[in-house]
């Protein structure tokens, strides 16, 4: 950058609040986490935005009503908003927030009369945030969300004819078993992972072809559809279909899918990727804490603060890569600023990564002694309201080294060989599904690549300090400690495990799950 366009730039900023105003929005996956922490922070800062539209899976325009009311307008998360406007809040919102009945999963979006048309005239700026978002799925609905859901969002972006720019929210982890500095660049049709880093020892692996794979996932479930283990069999060809080509599980790899798809459609509209890490709660603002569902990591300190969980599969010395959900939206929305206000478009397609593993590691070492030191001074309950005390957790850095420590444990506590079948059969399976459960971690907690994030430190250069101040997401300045003890976790407990105020969780004695049910993006 010339310092003639920096003091510009310090001077005049992107103009992110400019450009919302007056802007109409066309949002999918509307009522999950993401997207409501976008919503809400349009509004507040840019009350005189245009008209959103929000795509919503419903049976009708009732139900799709009722929807936005409960999951989106009397959400927490809205609080500052209603505080704003009082008696007039739910006029405000409903003035601005429309819901849309459809579907990503169909064609055209399952839009239908006047409406897809007033839409297709009025919006400015479309969002794709839509996602099956659990790792492991069956590989044909993860396909049909993940992959043939973007097409059919971008096939309708060619029909508005105000678009300035389709923004299509993904993931850091579409780049697979990438290691070192990881650039920001995006995918083109027939990219794999396997054929870049030649996992095969100079065998190359034939390119991969979409069309194919969504063609393979629709036949293996029709053929299936008659065999009671067809659930399984569909999770195990994902991950047979994501592994061949260099990712670790099905959901990143029909994400790397969907931005292929998104890339070979796209003819002359503009294209920005977000690719955030690992999302958590807000840092700051609405307020600090808010968050909805289990993300990630949320299951693994849930289980830990209960007692049930004291030991996992990671690297002590390795980068645990965690963004919260405000600094995600406000990089967002500055690339949207960015690109939506070009006279002059290039069909480019620009990647922002936002993340912390480069600018402000997060050491997972480190993380585990936050933890335990949250968990000691403030413990869950048990059932008799007695405190759990847990130990620092104890991680192993392969599974074998952690399943050989189950099985030893098991056999301490004589459990192998008890005369007690029906003990033994229980204790079997809670070992099963522990070794499970460390097993979706596994891509994630001895993950070996750096996020480089160029692009989005970029937008912070052209930000003027005003902007900075309402729409920041420098990850440098992110405090931890602070962060972890004082923010996210209690924002957990409060919100995922549903503590009040003053009060600590009585532990339902729950047993590990087999994999995290994550939040998913409502359709």
């Amino acid at each position: 950058m010339s310092k003639n366009s920096a003091q510009y730039s310090k001077q005049y900023g992107i103009g992110i609040e400019k450009f919302l105003v007056g802007k109409s929005f066309f949002v999918t996956g509307a009522t999950g986490f993401l997207a409501k922490v976008l919503i809400e922070k349009i509004l507040r800062t840019a009350p005189e935005v245009g008209k959103i539209f929000l795509l919503i899976k419903a049976e009708s325009e009732e139900a799709a009503s009722k929807r936005l009311k409960d999951e989106v307008i009397n959400a927490e998360l809205f609080k500052c908003l209603q505080q704003t406007y009082g008696e007039c809040y739910q006029d405000f919102m409903l003035n601005k927030l429309v819901p849309v009945v459809g579907n990503i999963s169909e064609s055209n979006l399952g839009l239908e009369g006047d409406l897809a048309k007033v839409i297709a005239n009025e919006v400015d700026v479309i969002i794709n945030s839509a996602a099956n978002t659990t790792l492991h799925e069956r590989y044909d609905i993860a396909i049909d969300i993940n992959t043939r859901g973007p097409s059919h969002v971008m096939n309708f972006a060619k029909k508005c004819k105000k678009i300035k720019v389709f923004v299509h929210m993904s993931t850091a982890y579409v780049n697979g078993k990438r290691q070192g500095r990881i650039m920001e660049k995006p995918f083109y049709m027939g990219d794999t992972i396997a054929r870049e880093l030649n996992f095969n020892n100079s065998k190359i692996e034939p390119k991969l072809d979409v069309e194919k794979e969504i063609e393979l996932a629709m036949k293996s479930k029709k053929a299936l559809e008659n065999d009671e283990d067809a659930r399984k069999k569909m999770k195990e060809l994902g991950l047979e279909r994501a592994r061949k080509y260099g990712w670790d599980v099905t959901y990143v790899f029909t994400k790397a899918m969907g931005e292929m798809m998104i890339d070979t459609l796209k003819e002359n509209i503009p294209v920005v990727i977000i690719r955030p890490s690992m999302i958590q709660s807000t840092y700051k603002k609405p307020f600090a804490g808010w968050i909805q569902g289990n993300r990630i990591l949320d299951l693994m300190i849930l289980y830990y603060g209960r007692g049930q969980l004291n030991e996992f599969v990671g690297d002590p010395s390795g980068i645990l890569d965690v963004v919260p959900v405000d600094m995600v939206v406000n990089a967002t929305l500055a690339a949207i600023a960015k690109h939506g206000q070009v006279v002059i478009q290039k069909p480019e397609v620009k990647v922002y990564q936002i993340a912390s593993s480069v600018t402000n590691p997060l050491v997972t070492k480190y993380l585990l002694s936050l933890l335990h030191e949250h968990f000691d001074s403030s413990p869950v309950l048990d059932s008799k309201g007695s405190p759990i005390r847990v130990p620092v957790m104890k991680l192993f850095t392969s599974m074998e080294d952690f399943s050989a420590h189950l099985l030893d444990g098991a056999m301490q506590r004589s459990i192998i060989g008890s005369s007690n079948g029906e003990l033994l059969a229980q204790k079997q399976y809670e070992i099963l599904r522990r070794k499970e459960f460390a097993n979706v971690y596994l891509p994630y907690g001895l993950y070996a690549g750096r996020f480089d994030c160029s692009n989005t430190l970029g937008l912070m250069q052209i930000m003027n300090e005003e902007e900075k101040k309402k729409f920041g997401f420098d990850m440098g300045s992110i405090d931890w400690k602070h962060y972890i003890t004082n923010v996210h976790v209690p924002g957990l407990r409060r919100h995922v495990m549903k503590e009040k105020r003053g009060e600590t969780l009585v532990g339902a004695g729950n047993k590990i799950p087999g994999g995290p049910k994550f939040d998913k993006s409502k359709l």
